[in-house]
C-alpha cells in the first residue's frame, strides 16, 4: 500500500489553484455569491460525465450565454425556452426543462444548501435530495433526468453528488467551502473509473465493482490516513493517475 507521506506529498503537489482551469471547479470560482455558486456547482456536476473537454464546453456555453454568468437570476426566472435546444449526451431539452424548474421551485423559498441540510440532518443525505427532484419530475423526463440525478437506491458510487458536496463542503484552494451543515470527515469519496482503478493500484481498494460500497470502503481506508479531511486524498489519487500515465510515456519516448 502506498505510504501516507507519499499521498500527502502528492496533495500538496495537486490540490492548488492551477488545478481549477481544466475541472469542471473552474465554474463555481466564476463566481462571488453563495447561491451562485451553489447553483453553478450543481449543474456543472450534473454535466460532469463522458468527454471533460465536451462537458466542460457545454458547460461554459451554458453559463456564458444562456445564463448570461447570473446562476441565481437565471434559475428564479427561469423560462423553457430560455434554453433552446440545450442538450448533453443523455440528458435532452425536456430533461434540463425539469430540472431548471424544480431548482426555480426550490429557490422561491429554500436553497440547495437548505435541501442537502436536511437530507444531512435526516441521515438520508442524498436520498432526501433525489426524492425532491424525482416527487417533481413530471411523466415526461427522459433517460437524462435519471441518469444526471441518479437515485441511491440503485447503489451506484453517486460519484457526482459525491463531487459536488466535496465542493460545496471542503475549504481550500479548489474547493469552495460555503457549507457549514456538516464537517468535512462526512464527505464521501467521489468515485468514478478512474478513481478506482488507481485506487486499487494504490493498494487503498479491494473490491472490484464501482459501486457505493466502494466508495464506503475507499472513504474508510482514506479516513486512516486522515480522519478529518479523508477526501483530500481524491486529489493525490488523480495525481498518482497523473504521475504513473507521465512516466509511461516516458518509458515509450525514450
Amino acid at each position: 500500500m502506498i505510504a501516507k507521506e507519499k499521498l500527502d506529498k502528492l496533495v500538496e503537489q495537486y490540490e492548488t489553484f492551477d488545478f481549477i482551469k481544466d475541472d469542471p471547479v473552474q465554474f463555481i470560482h466564476r463566481y462571488t455569491d453563495k447561491k451562485d455558486i451553489e447553483i453553478a456547482g450543481f449543474i456543472s456536476s450534473l454535466v460532469a460525465y463522458g468527454s471533460r473537454v465536451q462537458f466542460i464546453k457545454k458547460l461554459d456555453f451554458l453559463f456564458n450565454n444562456i445564463a448570461q454568468n447570473e446562476p441565481l437570476n437565471f434559475i428564479r426566472n427561469f423560462e423553457p425556452e430560455i434554453i433552446g435546444d440545450f442538450n448533453y449526451r443523455f440528458g435532452k431539452p425536456i430533461d434540463f426543462i425539469a430540472i431548471f424548474n424544480i431548482l426555480k421551485e426550490l429557490y422561491a423559498h429554500d436553497s440547495l444548501e437548505e435541501l442537502f441540510e436536511y437530507g444531512y440532518s435526516n441521515n438520508r443525505l442524498f436520498e432526501a435530495v433525489v426524492d425532491y427532484f424525482y416527487a417533481r419530475a413530471g411523466k415526461n423526463v427522459g433517460q437524462g433526468f435519471y441518469h444526471m440525478i441518479p437515485n441511491p437506491k440503485n447503489g451506484g458510487a453517486m460519484k457526482r453528488m459525491c463531487m459536488y458536496l466535496r465542493w460545496m463542503v471542503r475549504k481550500g484552494p479548489v474547493d469552495a467551502g460555503i457549507w457549514n451543515f456538516m464537517p468535512s470527515r462526512d464527505l464521501y469519496i467521489p468515485l468514478d473509473v478512474h478513481v478506482a482503478r488507481v485506487s486499487r493500484q494504490m493498494g487503498l481498494l479491494t473490491r472490484k465493482a464501482n459501486d457505493f460500497k466502494s466508495v464506503v470502503e475507499l472513504t474508510e481506508k482514506l479516513k486512516e490516513f486522515d480522519s478529518n479531511d479523508p477526501v483530500k486524498y481524491d486529489f493525490a489519487i488523480f495525481g498518482y493517475g497523473i504521475d504513473k500515465t507521465n512516466q509511461s510515456l516516458a518509458k515509450i519516448s525514450s
